[in-house]
């Protein structure tokens, strides 16, 4: 028995939606970035779904892709959070203004 796919792309849309509410609504840095995960885990499903759907290999191609780049994002976002705080003592996005004039 396999299992439809619009039961992946229903999973996939709540991880999407709980992923943007992370990034929107929390102020630990390291929380947003976990929440972005969610939002291209979320994005990973939906491609392996609509390609098992379409019998085709493209959108499993383009999930490999998504996943370096989730772990290209986290190794330098990780370095980043650290570098901050190491400078500001703090991960609240709020207090962080390095950047600003």
């Amino acid at each position: 028995m396999t299992i439809p796919p619009h039961w992946y792309l229903a999973l996939g849309t709540g991880l999407f939606t709980v992923g943007v509410v992370g990034v929107l609504t929390r102020r630990n840095v390291i929380v947003i970035l976990m929440s972005i995960e969610l939002i291209l885990n979320a994005v990973n499903i939906n491609l392996v779904a609509f390609s098992r759907m379409f019998h085709s290999v493209d959108g499993q191609v383009f999930a490999i892709f998504v996943i370096t780049d989730a772990a290209a994002e986290a190794a330098i976002g990780l370095g980043l959070i650290i570098a901050l705080f190491r400078n500001k003592e703090t991960v609240n996005a709020d207090e962080i203004d390095l950047l600003k004039w």
